[in-house]
């Protein structure tokens, strides 16, 4: 990779953000359709967002992914934001558009390509949602337009409450909400088709947390686990064991990646390639 003058700076902003495999996607795919571009990551804390949008204006940063804890709060200091990410009320990526900052979503379309890639059918199903945090916003605004009924089940209870009555204006969907408890998740699982984790959950370093018992799970019901470090968490592991299908976290990260890059550059995304790299990178990792 040469860089010089005229390269073009891409990046990620989030705290922590040691873990991220988003530089090895997005430079693998810049390198391979000959792109004059560079992509690397940012440690930025809660109280420093205001600071960092100035930053990417007065260094010229072309675009931005943006992971937690910010997708959120850092809309206030964006100068348009797409009407997608506005109903969705959260940001993951930002284009420098001669100097103005433009706000994208790509996590929910990543989210739903993943499970669409892996022949899980959405139409008329029971969706169980782990999470109402940015990520976990976007992917229900895509599941509402296709799920039969969606239960949202988050920490803080008027977060969900929130972000279920939201999409109950919106669509046609039955959506609930309820407390993230061991109690909800077992008696909601019982009817479900398809268990989403869009919590923290099993990321590096804590691998041995998950937010249900394995004997709540069934081979009927397909998992998915948004984290991905590592690939594979406990509810993944768990999830294998009794026969379930499973979808890892690296699907939607390349995917939702691959939109951000078209956004970036107006280029198709090399998702071959994103694949293979990050997959090298994995094996790379486990091995050291």
């Amino acid at each position: 990779m040469n860089v010089s003058g005229k390269t073009r700076i891409c990046g990620i902003i989030g705290y922590p953000i040691d873990h991220t495999l988003s530089p090895t996607i997005h430079n693998a795919a810049f390198k391979e359709l000959d792109l004059d571009f560079i992509y690397v990551a940012f440690k930025v804390e809660k109280d420093c967002l205001r600071e960092t949008m100035e930053g990417m204006r007065a260094l010229g940063i072309h675009g931005l992914n943006v992971t937690i804890p910010h997708k959120e709060r850092v809309m206030p200091f964006l100068d348009e934001i797409s009407p997608e990410a506005k109903i969705i009320g959260s940001v993951n990526t930002i284009l420098n558009q001669s100097n103005s900052l433009i706000g994208y979503n790509t996590d929910g379309i990543g989210a739903i390509r993943a499970l669409e890639d892996n022949e899980v059918e959405l139409n008329q199903k029971k969706v169980i949602l782990l999470g109402a945090g940015g990520a976990a916003k976007s992917i229900a605004f895509h599941l509402s337009q296709k799920a039969k009924e969606i239960v949202i089940l988050n920490r803080t209870l008027d977060r969900g409450k929130k972000l279920a009555e939201s999409l109950r204006s919106k669509f046609y969907v039955d959506v609930s909400w309820g407390q993230l408890s061991k109690e909800a998740i077992s008696n909601h699982l019982k009817k479900a088709d398809i268990l989403i984790n869009a919590t923290s959950v099993g990321m590096n370093p804590k691998l041995d947390e998950t937010l249900l018992d394995p004997n709540w799970l069934s081979p009927e019901v397909c998992v998915f686990d948004m984290v991905y470090g590592p690939v594979e968490t406990k509810l993944i592991r768990d999830a294998k064991k009794i026969g379930a299908k499973t979808i890892d976290g690296i699907d939607m990260l390349i995917y939702q990646g691959a939109m951000a890059f078209n956004i970036w550059t107006g280029k198709v995304p090399p998702i071959k390639r994103m694949k293979e790299a990050i997959m090298q990178k994995i094996i790379e990792l486990t091995n050291k």
